[in-house]
């Protein structure tokens, strides 16, 4: 099949529901690993924790250390007490308290509204602007100092369970829906391939001789937003923050001219370092924002393997895959993973692309 012209519809598939995860594996490590080898294309069914076969020493791991903040809030609208659900997307300005979200049910806030939070109003904000069907910015009115303001946002907030898992939030979401390497607080959704990596497998890459460059990729709603174009070259990307500091790209580079592998944990480590190549194909430092979108065909320039969940059907996740792995070889892995009952999305099985 050509790969010259890749439309939307070529990236559907049907997925059963009952294989959406909506509970994490017992333990980190142990949820399922399918490993696809690109160079033969056979495909082997593993446990997370046997990813250590896979890797040798000098080899890198490249992790996404963003950290997932308490996003989404309820609150009341004032006068009618009307119910809001406040998804907080980024905090816009810190002096003024300005913040990007978006609000459901969308048609009944509008500029000037008050919102109020928490048990007794101790929190509240104003519409100050609309800036998409759903999205609003808000300032929060509040005098304290900023830490205050935050702890009372976190503890207002709850953790941002992608739709999809559709359950109530319970008291083990806060920490499975964070990797354990989760440092920097910025995003709205787990980068969830690190969501396998338990401390113990981490000790034991270590002890083989493995190395670990850390990255910042903030992930935003972006990441779930639909493409609604046949022709993938019109859609747009939205904007996330990255930070690849200065070590990290060494660490990677030396690898590389050590003819190491290095693995990107996740498409969005794999986004984030593909936004900063140099032109002798090396990483590069960055501190910026990305809105790249990788689609087939696609020359990557600084990963060797991919480690990555089961994706959501015509999703932008599925098309760097498909980009990475070739179309028909994930293709097959897919109808492989449903007739094998893996699981799918966040809180599902891995993949392994080597």
């Amino acid at each position: 099949m050509s790969m010259n012209k890749m439309k939307l519809s070529q990236f559907q598939f049907d997925l059963p529901e009952e294989l959406i995860a909506a509970h994490p594996s017992p333990n980190r490590d142990e949820s399922r690993l399918m490993v696809v080898h690109r160079d033969t294309g056979e495909i082997e069914h593993k446990l997370f924790k046997d990813l250590i076969d896979y890797v040798d020493e000098g080899d890198v791991m490249i992790l996404n250390n963003t950290r997932v903040f308490p996003a989404r809030m309820y609150g009341n609208k004032e006068k009618t007490g009307a119910k809001i659900e406040v998804f907080l997307l980024r905090e816009l300005n810190r002096e003024s308290l300005l913040w990007d979200v978006l609000v459901d049910p969308a048609r009944k806030i509008r500029i000037g509204n008050k919102l109020y939070f928490g048990e007794d109003d101790s929190l509240v904000a104003e519409v100050i602007d609309n800036t998409t069907s759903r999205g609003r910015t808000l300032r929060f009115l509040f005098d304290g100092p900023y830490e205050e303001f935050k702890r009372i946002i976190t503890e207002l907030g709850e953790t941002p369970l992608p739709k999809y898992i559709d359950r109530p939030v319970e008291e083990d979401d806060e920490e499975r829906y964070q990797t354990i390497f989760a440092k920097v607080e910025g995003a709205v959704a787990a980068p969830t391939a690190g969501l396998h990596f338990s401390r113990e497998l981490m000790k034991r890459l270590e002890l083989k001789g493995a190395e670990f460059a850390e990255i910042t990729l903030h992930v935003g709603l972006g990441t779930f937003r639909p493409v609604e174009v046949e022709d993938l070259t019109k859609h747009k990307m939205d904007s996330e923050q990255v930070i690849i500091p200065e070590k990290s790209a060494e660490i990677v580079n030396e690898a590389k001219r050590n003819k190491k592998k290095v693995f990107a944990v996740g498409t969005t480590t794999m986004r984030a370092i593909e936004s900063s190549v140099s032109t002798e194909g090396l990483l590069k430092p960055y501190d910026g924002w990305t809105n790249k979108f990788i689609f087939p065909p696609y020359d990557f320039s600084i990963a060797d393997a991919l480690i990555t969940n089961f994706h959501t059907p015509l999703s932008t996740l599925l098309m760097m895959i498909t980009a990475f792995a070739g179309y028909e070889l994930t293709m097959k892995a897919y109808e492989e993973a449903i007739k094998e009952k893996y699981r799918f999305y966040s809180y599902g099985d891995a993949m392994l692309i080597i």
